[in-house]
């Protein structure tokens, strides 16, 4: 398989997203200790007490952003590796998987960075583009198996 050179180039965007998916996780691990704001009672007791047992607007963000690169990330892993298969163009294909990496880069870069809105929103709706188009071209490759 990894002689495809679609799915080749399709591996080489979803290590990198699940490497941002990792940098963001320890991110807000490091920010949890930064502003000692921890989820679990005993992480708080053994970073100076109780008192650092709470919520910190800026940890969620990180959270937050974590979570929906898990929302949006692990369908595109999918997608992505079922529409290597179906012998898409190396060029589109590529278009595809580039423009998702970049859209979920940003998307992750407003949330951080808290910036202004609607690059979020931007972000977000351009990565779901390829994602729409490769469950679109998915579902016509196995349409007449149904």
């Amino acid at each position: 398989m990894i002689r495809n050179e679609v799915f080749s180039c399709f591996v080489f965007y979803a290590v990198l997203l699940v490497i941002k998916m990792y940098t963001i996780a320890i991110i807000t691990g490091q920010v949890r200790l930064r502003k000692k704001a921890f989820a679990n009672p005993e992480d708080a007791l053994r970073h100076g007490g109780l008192q650092f047992h709470r919520e910190d607007p800026y940890v969620e963000r990180c959270r937050r952003a974590h979570l929906n690169d898990l929302e949006n990330i692990l369908p595109f892993l999918f997608l992505g590796a079922i529409y290597s298969l179906t012998g898409p163009s190396l060029t589109v294909a590529r278009l595809h998987f580039l423009v998702f990496f970049l859209a979920r880069v940003l998307h992750s870069l407003a949330y951080l960075l808290a910036l202004r809105a609607p690059t979020r929103s931007l972000a977000y709706t351009a990565a779901q583009v390829p994602c729409v188009s490769m469950a679109v071209q998915i579902l016509m490759s196995v349409a007449s198996f149904a």
